[in-house]
């Protein structure tokens, strides 16, 4: 694997990605609450900090973004390979939604502000996937080496 072990920024990366993790929550419980009383995959969508969402979205976004904090708070590679997982999973959301947004498919009710943010957030979760794994100095050597012969 060719991303480097032990970055001299992955205090701010974990930071970063717990950051991202805080607003998911934040982001899907204040959507969870304005839209309560719509229907699960409602099309027309709430508001909620300048993004479009529904019951799904929202419920989505805790889930996710619970996850991520929890990742972040247990460290040790956790973290690292969570937030190159959910980094794809957001990205991909945020292009599949993109892709149906003024269709009857868009049962996540994002709005282009929606979709935009959502690869806004999976580019910054793959940033700290790619620079937030921690190993031995003997790993970090390693990886030194490796990048030096290239």
């Amino acid at each position: 694997m060719h991303n480097p072990i032990n970055h001299p920024a992955r205090a701010t990366y974990r930071v970063l990605a717990g950051l991202i993790g805080l607003y998911l929550v934040v982001f899907g419980g204040i959507g969870a609450a304005a839209t309560a009383g719509d229907g699960f995959f409602a099309q027309e969508t709430d508001n909620v900090l300048g993004q479009g969402t529904n019951l799904a979205n929202s419920l989505l976004s805790i889930v996710i973004g619970a996850i991520i904090l929890i990742a972040t708070v247990l460290g040790r590679n956790i973290d690292a390979a969570v937030n190159r997982l959910f980094s794809y999973v957001l990205m991909a959301i945020g292009l599949a939604t993109l892709a149906t947004i003024r269709t009857d498919a868009n049962y996540l009710g994002h709005t282009l502000a929606t979709s935009i943010v959502m690869m806004i957030l999976g580019l910054g979760l793959l940033l700290a996937g790619m620079y937030g794994r921690v190993g031995s100095d003997e790993e970090h050597d390693a990886w030194q080496k490796a990048r030096l012969e290239f």
